[in-house]
């Protein structure tokens, strides 16, 4: 495996965790939300999608081949869209209050910016690098 893969794979670790960990709190109604925790919201639970694309994911950056590549490119540049629709909707202020923003939140942003980079970065290959003779 290469660096980009490894990181890659780390990265897609990363946003599964932070879908359990607290994305913001509402203080004045005492509420935290986490991704697959939004009760007492019309949030849903947007962190069962990040699951199961990063998921999708972390088996793409597994299977060698160009193909597979080619369609995790695909799959971590809508990781990315989810997660940044996520943070643009957790993160908006309504009727004069403004939730205040958790680890969680900027963690699942980042880390799945960063598996697509890896992705970008990545040749296909997963097998060492052997010289023609």
């Amino acid at each position: 495996m290469n660096k980009p893969t490894i990181f890659g794979l780390i990265s897609v670790a990363i946003v599964i965790i932070s879908a359990f960990l607290p994305w913001l709190t509402i203080e004045s109604k005492h509420l935290a939300f986490t991704g697959m925790n939004t009760a007492g919201s019309s949030f849903g639970e947007p962190g069962k999608l990040n699951i199961i694309v990063a998921v999708i994911s972390g088996i793409l950056f597994l299977v060698p081949g160009k193909w597979a590549a080619r369609i995790n490119l695909f799959v971590a540049a809508f990781l990315v869209a989810w997660t940044f629709r996520n943070f643009v909707l957790f993160s908006r202020c309504e009727m004069g209050e403004c939730p205040e923003r958790q680890i969680g939140l900027y963690l699942s942003v980042l880390f799945a910016i960063v598996a697509f980079v890896c992705v970008i970065l990545s040749n296909g290959n997963n097998k060492k690098n052997v010289p023609a003779e």
